[in-house]
């Protein structure tokens, strides 16, 4: 195996999913239908029809649902190193939607049985069953906001309107505090319980951390141009503090305080830089949002704060001595992590590096690539891809398509391990490209910054 893997692994990073993950998702699904089997234990009699008690039920297994979210987007270091946060996110979304379903389900199920549909329409309710209503409206423009966030809201404008689950949350909290099943001793611990986790994790998260972060205070110490649109920031930490240990191909959320616009707005990109520098980091982002857009303009000096590392997207974590990397513009970041880590440890490893872009003018760090190409170690084959090359382009053009992967990656694909990351259509195109060649969906890494 790699000579430096040993050196460069946290001592935390383990190989896959770590045994603690397997108790993660067990706690999470008995957490879910606790208050089901709770009910169901002590009033196994009910009165009221099949689909009431459904209804009941929906309310019961969505509300708890919606709880754990507020821990999951919390941003937990030993939740991310089980899975990893982008995994977590994407499962945070999908939990939102079958939240809002069997939220929904709720009063629709009850109304539709017992109840009748004055439970909907009648203005001359119990208050408690008034402040539900207002409960289900909320998550329901919370959900609108969420499909329209980057169409209608900025990234950081949908964030804070996605607060308003709080407020959710304590009209929850007084909708069932008059309900005959909650009034159970054993009930009350688990459900006020799991509310109080959920809170506890916004304030940990939003208030706390953020706080204590910006206190330390890290410094951009340089901007450094890579192309006309991407550029690297180096950052260093507070003095008398070190850099946290972080793998090759991890990710941090970064906030600049610059006094403009975005003064402090948050998000996640590829710490680029290699585990073996000391004393600093970096980030290479491409101007592609109107927040990155003005990275170029940050001033060296500026404050910043850092959180993380977190992902799992690393070579360390899926060990191979045959590894393949396929790069869309700036999904070239963890892999320059990588090769640099493999390049300082001298690394035996063979790898395969297909990078495509429009543009030869958009090839970022193309002579630093080169020169680990021709180095030793790590023993690299790196190939360009360009679909819209200005004449004289001698290299390869189009898209990465079977053709290209059967002619650069050879061999025994079921023997490889695949790292993708790019664009949304362009890995989703090259993961399908690659499970039609018969490559084990184990066997391939994405990584998808939709935080």
């Amino acid at each position: 195996m790699a000579q430096g893997s040993a050196v460069a692994k946290p001592r935390w990073a383990g190989n896959g999913m770590p045994a603690g993950g397997v108790a993660l998702i067990v706690i999470y699904a008995a957490l879910v239908v606790s208050p089901l089997f709770i009910a169901a234990a002590f009033r196994p009699v009910s009165s009221h029809s099949f689909a009431f008690e459904m209804g009941k039920g929906a309310g019961l297994a969505g509300t708890m649902i919606l709880v754990l979210n507020l821990v999951l987007a919390a941003r937990l270091r030993w939740i991310d190193r089980a899975f990893g946060l982008d995994l977590v996110m994407r499962f945070h979304r999908a939990m939102a939607i079958v939240g809002v379903v069997l939220l929904t389900l709720h009063p629709l199920l009850m109304a539709a049985s017992d109840a009748g549909w004055e439970l909907l329409t009648s203005r001359s309710l119990p208050w408690w069953i008034t402040l539900g209503k207002v409960a289900l409206l909320l998550l329901w423009a919370q959900g609108i906001t969420s499909i329209l966030q980057g169409r209608l809201f900025r990234y950081e404008v949908w964030r804070m309107l996605h607060n308003v689950l709080l407020v959710m949350l304590a009209l929850v909290v007084l909708h069932t505090f008059a309900r005959k099943d909650i009034k159970l001793p054993v009930m009350q611990v688990v459900w006020y319980g799991a509310m109080g986790l959920a809170v506890l994790a916004w304030v940990m998260h939003k208030l706390v951390w953020p706080r204590k972060d910006r206190a330390r205070g890290w410094r951009v110490t340089s901007v450094k141009q890579e192309t006309h649109n991407v550029f690297t920031l180096e950052l260093s930490p507070p003095n008398g503090t070190r850099v946290p240990e972080y793998l090759p191909g991890q990710f941090h959320f970064l906030s600049l305080y610059r006094d403009d616009r975005y003064n402090g707005e948050e998000h996640p990109f590829t710490i680029s830089s290699s585990p073996t520098t000391e004393g600093a980091l970096t980030s290479t982002i491409k101007a592609s949002g109107d927040f990155t857009a003005t990275v170029g303009e940050t001033m060296e000096g500026a404050q910043a704060r850092v959180q993380g590392p977190f992902g799992r997207f690393s070579y360390l974590l899926a060990p191979s001595d045959d590894l393949v990397m396929i790069a869309g513009g700036i999904g070239i970041t963890p892999f320059m992590s990588m090769l640099r880590q493999m390049r300082d440890t001298s690394a035996d490893l063979s790898v395969t590096l297909l990078y495509a872009n429009r543009t030869e003018e958009d090839i970022a760090f193309r002579e630093e690539l080169e020169q680990i190409a021709t180095g030793e170690l790590p023993r690299l084959a790196l190939t360009h891809v360009l679909s819209e090359p200005a004449e004289g382009w001698e290299g390869e053009v189009g898209l990465v398509n079977r053709d290209k992967i059967h002619r650069f990656v050879g061999g025994d694909l079921s023997e490889k391990t695949f790292f993708v990351c790019g664009p949304p259509m362009m890995m989703n195109s090259v993961v399908r490209k690659l499970r039609k060649l018969g490559v084990r969906a184990g066997q391939i890494h994405t990584e998808r910054f939709a935080l």
